[in-house]
């Protein structure tokens, strides 16, 4: 029995939390501890078992109601790894009321297929604005190159003066430069569409009454498959 109790004390000082409860009710008389081995044997004690110390106890009342339950005694790395368990549990927690939120609001924002569509064509907008724009500057480009391309034909096999080289250098350059805007603004394009795409078979899904936060989360880029933030 002296044994039995300097176990049990040495687990519980590993938790003064836990201890100082055991003993409060100890003193009190009124903590009944009981609990199954795992041979399948019932205890029933007034102080913490020891031969339960790493199952779950529980703690009645003198009428056998039930007052409290004492959790297993965990070793310091029986501990560690339940906190770590802990930790990942609320940051799952914390992940789903994020996904259930961000559906919340999506739908909010688009309560139907006429309303995403709308902001789809926003959305494009600008993209075929600033296209248009590139494109008409590869016209003027192209205008203003043509004297050049006349006052060059008067140096045919020989070197063209420095300031015309540089000019028509400036122009090749320029262009190039829109040109490479108009490609930029299609991928963009691109990429508008694979996100409002990907929006709206989950929209479909939500307005159909999937629940939020049950479906995979969306990617920032469907197009490259990115994943979400």
């Amino acid at each position: 029995m002296h044994r039995k109790a300097a176990a049990v004390l040495g687990l519980v000082l590993a938790q003064p939390c836990l201890l100082a409860s055991a003993q409060a009710d100890a003193a009190a008389g009124k903590g009944i501890y009981t609990c199954t081995t795992p041979d399948g044997r019932r205890l029933t004690s007034d102080r913490p078992i020891a031969e339960c110390t790493a199952r779950e106890q529980r703690i009645l009342n003198p009428d056998g109601s039930q007052r409290a339950t004492l959790p297993p005694f965990l070793s310091p790395e029986e501990r560690a790894a339940k906190e770590l368990a802990d930790r990942r549990a609320a940051a799952e927690r914390l992940a789903q009321q994020d996904a259930i939120r961000r559906d919340r609001t999506l739908m909010q924002r688009y309560p139907n297929e006429a309303a995403h569509q709308r902001a789809r064509h926003l959305a494009l907008d600008d993209a075929n604005k600033a296209t248009r724009l590139s494109e008409r500057r590869i016209k003027e480009l192209g205008v203003e190159r043509r004297p050049l391309l006349d006052e060059a034909e008067f140096y045919k096999g020989k070197p063209l003066p420095a300031k015309l080289r540089q000019q028509l250098d400036a122009n090749d350059a320029a262009v190039e430069a829109q040109q490479q805007l108009i490609e930029n603004q299609k991928a963009e394009i691109v990429r508008i569409n694979a996100r409002f795409d990907a929006e709206l078979a989950r929209l479909k899904k939500l307005w159909a009454g999937a629940p939020p936060g049950s479906l995979p989360p969306l990617a920032d880029d469907p197009a490259t498959g990115k994943p979400a933030r």
